[in-house]
């Protein structure tokens, strides 16, 4: 019987220190796709959209990540920058990673190039002020809006992304612009492939981005909106 116990001990001996040299378990990533239409999945039913196939594609490379949908189809820059901090107050969370795009709606309605600026401007210094991981995504104005606001425009994110020193995917739609058959009847936004291949795209540097740590900010997430 003193042998039993003895050996039973010995048992939950290996027990606990193999538990307690194994490797945790990775803790669920919380992701905020903050965006426009595109990244709302505009035209799409649920599930093809961007938030939700990007959280798949995170699953399948074996990233245990939750991707929340931030996007407002016909949102400006001036509108995101105005629900930003309710937004993130929404998510109940601390994100891991904030998904910044947009831009596209500015460009469409041919608004001032500087206005687009200064607000993304100020988006992406209250996540840092909140030292949120940030993923900047860019936007390109086609060739009919003129060489010089083009060329302006298309500045503005890999300008902003120095200043602020993110991580940057140049263009949300690389790889679909041109394509019809990833493009919706509206011919504006990718249809279920052309997010397929948007995802693909954008997944290692979103996997990249969440690897990044920063110190948790000495800021409530509660905290009030910065000056107009």
């Amino acid at each position: 019987m003193r042998y039993g116990w003895r050996s039973l001990l010995v048992h939950l001996t290996l027990l606990w220190a193999f538990i307690a040299a194994a490797p945790a378990p990775a803790a669920n990533k919380l992701i905020w796709a903050f965006g426009d239409s595109l990244t709302a999945g505009y035209g799409l039913p649920p599930g093809q959209g961007f938030t939700t196939q990007l959280q798949q594609a995170l699953s399948q490379a074996g990233v245990d990540a939750t991707v929340r949908n931030g996007g407002i189809a016909g949102d400006t820059v001036a509108q995101g920058r105005a629900r930003l901090l309710w937004g993130l107050r929404g998510l109940g969370a601390r994100p891991d990673l904030v998904i910044v795009e947009l831009g596209a709606n500015d460009m469409l309605r041919g608004l001032p190039v500087a206005q687009a600026r200064s607000n993304l401007d100020l988006i992406l210094a209250e996540l840092k002020r909140r030292r949120l991981n940030v993923l900047l995504v860019g936007m390109k104005a086609p060739p009919n809006l003129g060489a010089a606001y083009r060329r302006q425009f298309d500045a503005i994110y890999p300008e902003l992304a120095r200043r602020h020193a993110v991580p940057f995917y140049p263009f949300f739609l690389d790889g679909v612009v041109g394509r019809r058959a990833l493009i919706q009847a509206d011919g504006l936004h990718p249809n279920r492939a052309g997010v397929a291949v948007i995802v693909k795209r954008m997944t290692p540097l979103v996997r990249q981005a969440l690897r990044h740590r920063l110190s948790p900010p000495r800021i409530p997430l509660r905290s009030g909106a910065p000056a107009d």
